[in-house]
């Protein structure tokens, strides 16, 4: 019953719900690599990964950061900061997860399971960054990136210039986002030697710097539809996801960060699932 509890409880740490973030963009790149359904196995296999790499990239940032939770007044409520989970299971779960992505990247094709290693290092990568670079957002935002990557070479064993644009589109999107959430610690990040954007720029060069990275985010899965050969349905959604994006950015500003949970959790949320659909409608439609 303790090791149920405490799996819920590292699963609510980690907010596991927030695997669809990457997951339609996993999924994208699975279905344009095959130009359709690219079949149950390999959806089930992409799924286990990235719901294990999502998983160890959360666990392993939560117990890489535990010391500056505990200072931090907006994390101080983390459950590994409350003694809720023990370092000790969180560790295992760590390990766990990333045994469990490597053998699901080993049921896909031999280049996934021997670019696994690198995914997980990538991953574990980012939560050190913030210790010796302000640009960890875009870090982490390559740490998404890959899904679109993940998805392609688990049908499609090969580099594309569709999964390489979508790459970059995801990278751009995820550090634009970022961005707004980290401007939340720029005070307490500048107290503690940390390095950010917000910290060491300031919170208006930050929102300003999101802001072209959401208008990159848009350019690429434009281009990226282009690549691939996809349909006016697609390209609807992408433009669509810039006006989003730009709509995200009326939600904050320098002297009022409230929104921000709202723009990060909700708007992001309806893009990746958007972008996803217009996907498989262009090529049910082409096919």
């Amino acid at each position: 019953m303790s090791f149920i509890n405490n799996f819920k409880t590292v699963c609510r740490m980690i907010k596991i719900e927030h695997s669809i973030f990457a997951l339609p963009f996993a999924y994208m790149g699975a279905f344009l690599a095959a130009g359709g359904w690219p079949g149950l196995w390999n959806l089930l296999a992409l799924t286990v990964a990235m719901v294990a790499v999502r998983s160890f990239a959360m666990a392993f940032n939560r117990y890489a950061d535990l010391d500056i939770d505990r200072e931090n007044p907006r994390t101080q409520k983390r459950e590994l900061v409350t003694g809720e989970l023990s370092t000790g299971f969180t560790l295992g779960f760590i390990i766990g997860t990333a045994v469990v992505f490597i053998v699901a990247c080993g049921l896909m094709n031999p280049l996934c399971l021997m670019l696994s290693p690198l995914a997980l290092g990538l991953s574990a990568f980012y939560s050190f960054c913030k210790r010796f670079t302000k640009w960890c957002h875009f870090v982490l935002g390559a740490v998404l990136g890959l899904a679109p990557v993940a998805g392609w070479l688990c049908v499609d064993p090969t580099f594309t210039l569709p999964a390489v644009l979508l790459f970059c589109g995801v990278t751009m999107w995820v550090a634009g986002f970022d961005l707004l959430y980290a401007s939340q610690d720029a005070e307490f990040d500048r107290k503690r030697g940390l390095h950010s954007i917000p910290a060491r720029l300031g919170i208006r060069a930050a929102l300003g710097i999101s802001t072209v990275s959401h208008m990159a985010t848009a350019a690429f899965f434009l281009l990226a539809g282009w690549a691939a050969g996809l349909g006016g349905v697609y390209f609807v959604a992408a433009l669509a996801v810039g006006v989003i994006l730009m709509a995200e950015h009326l939600l904050v500003s320098a002297d009022d960060m409230s929104r921000v949970n709202v723009a990060f959790f909700t708007m992001n949320g309806v893009i990746s699932v958007a972008l996803f659909i217009a996907v498989v409608i262009d090529l049910a439609v082409g096919s």
